[in-house]
């Protein structure tokens, strides 16, 4: 049993020098930022739910040659996970997965020799993780960016789960975006903290540079938890920056699917030339083209505390200054 540097207890593998996990946020993940996050003493994360197997499995083969640190590749069990099999075979340590409960899943993957973290919402969501196997938990707040599985703000749900949780490691989650905010989650006793939104202001994220933009000039209350942007993913609340797209669909009284004006517009292109409508779950990333500010811009209530682009090194760095809490 190895203890991290914030707390964190891991089987088998080195201590963290700090308790900084950097969350999946889906397409804006680069092996180069996880290796970044991993390199500085954290722990880096890929999301893979929409990568076919062979990529998966290339991408965790480059990111272990990049880096000795720990790592981990999310899954979102909202839809089957094609290409779970294909990164434990190209040795992935930590497997996280979210918005579900599947017990023969984290069987495999721990058979397999990785370490499962299960993201949770509720206490019951907790012992049911706890239950099935889950080596530590992932308490995501009411506050987080993208897509949320909690309606319970982070202050309130943390010590339930904690509670319930007893000797398995809580990773706290969701509004964080400072040193301040970490702090404040180690010491209620979670064991690490993850932040999603700060590492999409990273140098070596894909998010779109409009988006990160956009992030960064965000004020207090910029951001709205809502199900605007179902398209691909439908009944999946999340939260975003506020947008003309969300705007106008407020402003038509949310309309549902098939009534919502400029529902048929598309407003952005992928360069693999695939169209995309407005009302879509995609974000923009860095080779995104069209109207990227009116697509799903995924953000935490912390946004507002993040005002400046920096490598993922100089912000693991501050995120772990204890004494000196701020912006970053």
């Amino acid at each position: 049993m190895v203890k991290c540097g914030g707390g964190l207890v891991l089987n088998g593998f080195e201590s963290l020098d700090h308790p900084i996990i950097q969350a999946p946020i889906g397409s804006a993940s680069s092996i180069e930022l996880a290796a970044a996050v991993s390199n500085a003493g954290g722990m880096g994360s890929l999301a893979m739910t929409w990568t076919e197997p062979a990529t998966a499995g290339k991408l965790v083969a480059d990111l272990k040659r990049m880096t000795d640190g720990l790592f981990a590749v999310n899954f979102v069990l909202s839809f089957e996970p094609q290409s779970l099999k294909a990164v434990l075979d190209a040795g992935a340590p930590v497997i996280t997965l979210s918005w579900g409960m599947d017990v023969e899943n984290i069987d495999f993957a721990k058979r397999s020799g990785a370490l499962v973290g299960v993201q949770v919402g509720s206490p019951g969501g907790a012992i049911q993780a706890i239950e099935g196997g889950a080596d530590f938990l992932i308490c995501q707040g009411a506050e987080a960016g993208g897509h949320v599985q909690s309606t319970t703000s982070l202050a309130e749900l943390l010590p339930q789960v904690l509670t319930v949780a007893e000797h398995v490691p809580v990773i706290g989650a969701g509004g964080l975006a400072d040193s301040h905010d970490v702090r404040q989650v180690i010491d209620a006793g979670a064991a690490a903290a993850m932040l999603g939104t700060r590492f999409l202001v990273a140098t070596e994220s894909k998010a779109h540079p409009a988006y990160q933009q956009a992030l960064i000039t965000a004020g207090e209350g910029a951001t709205s938890f809502t199900g605007c942007y179902d398209g691909g993913w439908p009944y999946s609340a999340h939260r975003v920056l506020r947008n003309y797209t969300l705007d106008r669909w407020e402003a038509a009284g949310c309309p549902q699917p098939g009534n919502r004006p400029g529902e048929c517009d598309l407003i952005a292109r992928t360069p693999q030339g695939w169209d995309i409508p407005r009302y879509h779950m995609a974000s923009p990333v860095c080779t995104t083209t069209g109207n990227v500010l009116e697509l799903a811009l995924y953000a935490g209530t912390g946004s507002a505390r993040i005002n400046e682009i920096l490598p993922a090194k100089e912000i693991v760095q501050r995120l772990s200054a204890s004494k000196v809490p701020g912006t970053v």
